[in-house]
């Protein structure tokens, strides 16, 4: 008896729905970074083990939109959590009950939807009735399936979040074949691998005003080499300085260590040619987020 669960990883920026989507799948098909918003847009990942699939949809963290590709983020939130069998939470160990959470809370009981509670970043509490105390301040607001405190960067408890998804999983055939890793396309992939890396190296400078263009992405018939031309878009001219840095070093070190990742990712040589060009003020520009594939 195969079974399947469709399930939404939601929570506020930067509580690490990326990071635990990468390790629960046992690989990495979602950026990660220190940035919040990191994600834009839904990405899913899918895990079938036996019997059962698990169909993940890692979404934007849910935040005060300041614009109107801030906007499209808290909306594709909205959609994933009316439209799955249960949500996976989540939080942060330490810190307050912040107001995004509380919306989402809001939500999950509007919609009577199955939630497990995950509530990452353990190591880096030193005292452990500060987790006891986080458990009991969430408990009191919903009443979830499941409450796993788990670190997602080093995998621990990651295998008792799985076990009780599996338990919200029903009798039903898989609705994608069972080596499947993700929906999503080898150009969103290959766009959001250098996303990453802008979003690494540039650290507080120009996080959010780039956007990343696959314009070409084909095998060369004669060699086992994939030639991808990518464009940085960015929202002014002095940011475009800044990525393609003095005598280009910073647009080089971009290009290196993306490079690096598709080969890894593609298992193939990959020859990457990438230009930066101006797009003011595209994350308010419909057409453009359109164009970009982030509605």
């Amino acid at each position: 008896m195969t079974k399947t669960a469709f399930i939404a990883i939601v929570g506020c920026p930067n509580v690490g729905k990326s990071s635990l989507l990468n390790k629960m799948l046992g690989t990495k098909i979602a950026i990660v970074s220190s940035k919040p918003q990191t994600t834009r847009t839904k990405i899913m990942g899918v895990l079938t083990e036996g019997e059962t699939q698990l169909v993940f949809t890692d979404t934007p963290g849910y935040h005060k939109p300041h614009n109107k590709l801030g906007e499209k983020m808290n909306q594709a939130v909205g959609d994933s959590i009316g439209g799955v069998d249960a949500c996976l939470f989540v939080v942060e160990a330490k810190g307050e009950v912040k107001k995004g959470e509380y919306e989402l809370l809001e939500k999950f009981k509007k919609l009577k939807v199955p939630v497990v509670l995950a509530i990452n970043k353990i190591d880096m509490l030193s005292d452990k009735e500060e987790l006891l105390q986080r458990i009991v301040e969430f408990d009191r607001l919903f009443d979830f399936e499941a409450v796993v405190p788990v670190c997602a960067s080093s995998g621990e408890n990651v295998g008792d979040i799985l076990d009780e998804l599996k338990k919200l999983a029903f009798e039903s055939p898989h609705f994608f074949p069972d080596d499947t890793l993700t929906d999503q396309p080898e150009r969103v992939l290959a766009a959001e691998i250098i996303r990453e890396k802008i979003l690494r190296l540039m650290d507080k400078e120009i996080p959010h005003g780039i956007a990343v263009s696959i314009e070409k992405m084909r095998e060369r018939e004669d060699k086992n080499l994939l030639d991808v031309e990518a464009i940085i878009y960015c929202e002014r001219d002095s940011h475009k300085g800044m990525v393609i840095g003095k005598k280009g070093a910073m647009l080089k070190k971009i290009s290196t260590y993306a490079r690096q990742d598709l080969e890894s990712f593609f298992g193939i040589k990959v020859n990457l040619q990438t230009w930066v060009k101006v797009k003011e003020d595209w994350r308010n520009r419909e057409g453009l987020i359109h164009n970009f594939g982030l509605d």
